[in-house]
């Protein structure tokens, strides 16, 4: 009762808004440990599921932006519900297909959960405005849909192995369909619409030329991911993608009601919170399939890796987001003794510390253990402070794009970051023995990239204004000396 009071006006919503992320990290968990199974399901071999993560992250990118847009202007919850209704279907038809060229658009469509987040924080913010202390009750809200996202991750993993023996794939699959059908009606009934919409026509010249950008870009780091760094088509692609973004900026600047308004970039309380999170997006995106084929790798064999077995590996992961769980409820009770900034350069240092630690520490099942549970603490509170401040920092009516564009700058920082991973550990794939994910030199590329574009992170929010996401007054923040 005590926490509800605190949270005054959202106290109403949290609840429902809680189910919805778990239900987020059951979809982010539950897959994981079935993908051979799925593989041999469709009749593929290992090396295709790939385009399973491909088609999703590429589809990802494309859904934010409209759907955040969309949100400010029709309502976030009306966004939110027809977000859940194509997840669902999705997560519906991959259980009634084994046509992998079906399965691989039902799996694509299934991303539009990526929207749930950004346009939750949106609501929460909307309807937190009018009280004392909006940020604060954001970031409090934040930290709880975080901790139910990641619960929901270990209870979707959890569920995925003990069912996998138990259950045939039909109805494996049928599993995280059911609860996303739940989730659908919770939305439906449980959630109220934000106030104060700011109506208008949606650009959708902007949303096509951002829609291409993203689509040549993730689509190019896709295929470099596959085809390797030789292959000219997949340089083509990722240079028009960046190319893409100069017309769509200045058809932005000149837009009336812009998708995505771009002087948001140039904002000192913004700018640094959307590259963060792209550096974020690096290690929590593109490191965890690299940390649990390092553990999984024979020591014996190849004179690195942890030798370990699946439970030990599944302890791992279990232990890496139970830590995320505990970042993100610190995250909020930090920022009464520090401001919002120190917070977060505090969360972007303990993943640089994590992820550095592993060059000299990486030898036993201890050290590993210790070093991700550090990086995933600040990786907890990073996932529900990035948002929020975004909400915070943002223009009363661009709520919505601002905790967007977190999320889709994550996604974009994350896919180059899973090619450059993918093809350090695959080059020096040579220098070790056959069977390996890769030589030692591919995990050492993996740990220092997370190390330094985290500390770079740090780095740069120094840069923000002192009472940035607070309560104080705007005018206040704005004009705090660095």
């Amino acid at each position: 009762m005590k926490r509800a009071a605190r949270l005054g006006p959202v106290a109403a919503i949290v609840g429902f808004l809680a189910f919805v992320e778990f239900t987020s990290g059951i979809l982010q968990g539950y897959y994981t440990p079935l993908l051979t199974d799925i593989a041999r399901h469709l009749g593929i071999h290992d090396a295709d599921v790939n385009w399973l993560e491909g088609t999703q992250l590429m589809l990802s990118a494309l859904v934010v932006p409209a759907f955040a847009k969309l949100g400010d202007m029709v309502g976030h919850k009306r966004m939110l519900v027809w977000s859940t209704a194509v997840t669902a279907v999705a997560s519906i038809a991959l259980a009634f297909t084994d046509q992998f060229w079906v399965f691989l658009v039902a799996w694509a469509l299934q991303g539009f959960y990526v929207v749930w987040l950004p346009l939750e924080i949106a609501l929460i913010w909307s309807r937190s405005r009018s009280a004392d202390r909006p940020a604060a009750m954001t970031r409090k809200a934040a930290g709880l849909l975080v901790a139910a996202l990641e619960l929901g991750a270990i209870a979707g993993a959890l569920s995925a192995g003990a069912l996998a023996e138990l259950l045939p794939m039909q109805v494996l699959l049928l599993v995280p369909a059911v609860a996303v059908v739940a989730c659908l009606f919770v939305v439906l009934f449980g959630v109220k619409e934000s106030p104060d919409l700011t109506g208008g026509t949606l650009d959708t010249g902007g949303l096509i030329l951002i829609s291409l950008a993203l689509l040549s870009l993730t689509g190019g780091l896709s295929f470099m991911r596959l085809n390797g760094p030789a292959d000219l088509l997949s340089w083509a692609l990722v240079a028009l993608g960046a190319l893409l973004v100069i017309p769509f900026a200045r058809y932005e600047l000149k837009h009336p009601d812009p998708l995505i308004d771009v002087r948001m970039f140039r904002e000192p309380t913004l700018w640094p919170i959307f590259l963060t999170a792209g550096l974020f997006g690096v290690s929590v995106l593109g490191a965890q399939a690299p940390l649990s084929t390092f553990a999984r790798t024979d020591a014996s064999a190849y004179g690195f890796g942890l030798s370990a077995t699946t439970g030990q590996t599944s302890i791992l992961v279990g232990a890496y987001v139970l830590s995320l769980v505990v970042g993100a409820m610190l995250f909020p009770l930090a920022t009464r003794w520090v401001t919002p900034r120190v917070a977060l350069i505090g969360a972007s240092s303990l993943v640089a510390i994590g992820y550095l630690l592993f060059l000299p520490f990486h030898d036993g099942y201890a050290q590993v253990l210790a070093n991700m549970v550090i990086a995933g603490i600040g990786s907890g509170a990073l996932v529900a402070a990035l948002p929020a401040a975004a909400a915070a920092a943002a223009p009363a009516h661009q709520t919505g794009v601002a905790t967007g564009l977190t999320n889709s700058v994550k996604t974009v920082g994350g896919a180059i970051a899973s090619c450059v991973f993918g093809i350090a550990l695959l080059g020096a794939a040579g220098e070790a023995a056959t069977g390996t994910a890769g030589a030692f030199g591919g995990y050492v590329t993996v740990w220092l990239v997370c190390g330094l574009t985290a500390a770079l992170a740090a780095v740069l929010l120094a840069f923000v204004p002192k009472l940035a996401f607070s309560d104080a007054p705007v005018v206040e923040a704005a004009a705090a000396v660095r």
